[in-house]
């Protein structure tokens, strides 16, 4: 550059030498010199003007990676806002969750209470209690096993055990049954068929259904965090499903607690759907509309319409084992055992075999192609607290459950 700067002002130097016809060295080098100055001067300002250009790149990259932050910014704001109104929506909903929880709390509370009122009517002659301290539950009078109930009500003695339902023939984990037990206060277990023939005349059952009911819709959520393939039979007596009463508003509560239908099996009895009129079919029928499955169990009698079964969102049958392996035709089957399976599966219902004790009924068994199995040789009924206790020994008992009722009763309500 500077070679080409001094031959330009040699060059200009020669021009003016030339054009002024004059021999003046003086005058030739000024003139170079003015030349050379103004050619520092463009150099500058070419120079500056590329600064410019380069500040003007920069500050448009600066331009856009402001703009570029603040729409990252409002993306920012936007996913916050997104963020709380999802935790307020999810909030909102534990909120009713949790207020039809209460609700279903009050009516178990009010229930018990007018049953309790009724129950004083067996429980006293001549003014006195019948209850002379048991040593063993199972082997009082009516009498006395009354007062035994309406006590471990009262106290809310009443424990959720659960027994395993297996895939066959794999025999992996597929269901739990949820099974209840009543308590003496010296401790004996009083078992269903000792409890519900003395307790549903008195009109007690309910509030064994209710109280039951209410646990397993809160164990099934605990226990299926972590194990959403594995569902649970929840047994719902007759009495509960012809209670006008309280049948409706535990509909209810269930609709609130629908993103449960894929992790609870409502069971009844087959002596319950076989008596179910208009209005308990369409009770069934919500419960199938909200996604839950049904099952039957206490199935004695095999000519039954499945296709009304189906209608009625009948996913499940249970059968003793011993009636698949030698009592069809007594049950009244259409069909023989092997083929059995295959009218089931035409209208939508698995078939389990339940009471299964040993290892030659299983091979018995498995020539039907069966789909699930259940008994003590795949697993005795456990507490619930055994169960917690095997998947995670640091999880509680039992979730917690709000006091809006007396400190006692609810705190054994929540385990």
């Amino acid at each position: 550059m500077a070679m080409s700067m001094t031959a330009a002002s040699g060059a200009f130097a020669w021009t003016v030498h030339q054009f002024f016809e004059r021999d003046d060295m003086a005058l030739t080098g000024m003139a170079a010199a003015i030349l050379l100055l103004f050619a520092i001067q463009l150099r500058g300002l070419r120079s500056r003007l590329r600064q410019m250009r380069v500040l003007k790149g920069g500050m448009e990259e600066l331009r856009a990676a402001d703009s570029a932050i603040r729409l990252a910014l409002e993306d920012t704001k936007r996913k916050v806002a997104e963020v709380t109104f999802a935790i307020a929506r999810k909030s909102d909903a534990q909120e009713k969750k949790m207020a039809g929880e209460l609700h279903i709390i009050e009516d178990l509370v009010r229930s018990f209470a007018s049953n309790m009122e009724r129950t004083k009517e067996y429980a006293v002659l001549d003014g006195r209690p019948r209850l002379a301290a048991p040593n063993h539950a199972g082997a009082q009078p009516e009498p006395v096993m009354l007062e035994i109930i309406r006590r471990a009500l009262e106290e809310n003695r009443v424990d959720l055990y659960l027994q395993p339902v297996v895939g066959l023939p794999q025999r992996k984990l597929r269901f739990y049954e949820a099974l209840s037990r009543l308590r003496s206060e010296d401790g004996a277990i009083i078992m269903p068929a000792q409890y519900i023939r003395i307790a549903a005349p008195a009109g007690l059952m309910s509030v064994v259904d209710n109280l039951l009911l209410f646990r397993c819709v809160q164990i099934v959520r605990r226990l299926t965090q972590k194990h959403r393939e594995v569902g649970v039979f929840c047994n719902i007596s007759g009495h509960t499903l012809t209670d006008a009463e309280f049948f409706p508003q535990f509909l209810d509560f269930m609709h609130h607690h629908r993103d449960l239908a894929g992790q609870i099996i409502f069971e009844f009895s087959q002596d319950a759907v076989l008596a179910a009129g208009p209005p308990e079919e369409a009770n069934l029928r919500y419960l199938a509309n909200l996604g839950f499955r049904l099952s039957m169990d206490q199935v004695t009698k095999l000519d039954l319409d499945f296709a009304r079964l189906k209608r009625l969102g009948f996913r499940f049958l249970k059968v003793r084992a011993g009636i698949l392996i030698s009592g069809m035709k007594d049950a009244g089957a259409a069909v023989a055992a092997e083929d059995f399976k295959d009218m089931l599966s035409r209208n939508g219902v698995h078939l389990i075999a339940e009471r299964v004790e040993d290892e030659k009924t299983v091979v018995q068994l498995l020539e039907y192609n069966l789909d699930f199995g259940q008994g003590y040789l795949f697993g005795e009924p456990r507490p619930i607290r055994e169960i917690a206790e095997a998947n995670d020994p640091r999880a509680p008992a039992s979730p917690p459950t709000a006091t809006l009722i007396p400190e006692g009763l609810a705190r054994r309500l929540a385990g």
